[in-house]
């Protein structure tokens, strides 16, 4: 294998302690790849659009009657290491336009592959992410005191809408690692059916 791979850290802006996540793709792989690489780490579900806001271009889900000037490019078609080339090591992700969960996002740095490891990979992060359409910020700080109060007024309809109790500090990462290892394996599925079609 001689894939270089980008050592990536994804940080949920305006929480405080920090939610983050570290994950090292292929150079080789889009920005569509980072997205689910995100959902992936972050344990959301991929239900709403997405942006990634590099420089002026915007790169998500292209529409024909998309009212962002410029307009959204397709995410698919923009690589890692095109950004790499560009001197690109900063830019932002943002999920969920009615939620607006925006991510600042680094490229650390720029490694070989390890050809024992299966790409791409969670490496280490901190903090459990917002539940899906809990509300934006706000709804999520509620979301986190009803759930930290066993007497707060809407904590039972808070655990019955969520399901489960809510651990902030437990970011599951055998789920993680669950989630990244299916996307590892349909990125390879995809590599070695491109290779046969080319033969």
């Amino acid at each position: 294998m001689t894939d270089q791979i980008a050592r990536i850290r994804i940080t949920l802006d305006d929480i405080k302690p920090a939610i983050w996540r570290r994950v090292e793709l292929p150079i080789s792989n889009s920005l569509k790849t980072l997205h689910l690489a995100i959902q992936a780490v972050m344990l959301f579900e991929n239900y709403h659009l997405f942006r990634f806001d590099i420089g002026e271009a915007s790169y998500g889900i292209r529409f024909d009657d998309d009212y962002m000037d410029p307009p959204t490019r397709d995410a698919g078609n923009q690589r890692l290491t095109k950004l790499i080339e560009r001197g690109v090591t900063a830019f932002s992700y943002t999920y969920d336009f009615g939620d607006d969960w925006r991510h600042s996002i680094v490229i650390e740095e720029v490694l070989s592959a390890d050809p024992a490891l299966h790409y791409p990979r969670f490496v280490d992060g901190a903090r459990r992410a917002p539940p899906e359409d809990v509300g934006g910020l706000p709804g999520f700080e509620e979301f986190l005191e009803a759930m930290a109060k066993p007497r707060h007024p809407e904590r039972k309809s808070v655990l019955q809408w969520y399901g489960r109790p809510f651990d902030p500090d437990d970011i599951s990462p055998d789920e993680i690692h669950t989630r990244m290892a299916t996307l590892a394996k349909r990125r390879a599925s995809g590599k070695a059916a491109h290779t046969i079609n080319e033969a």
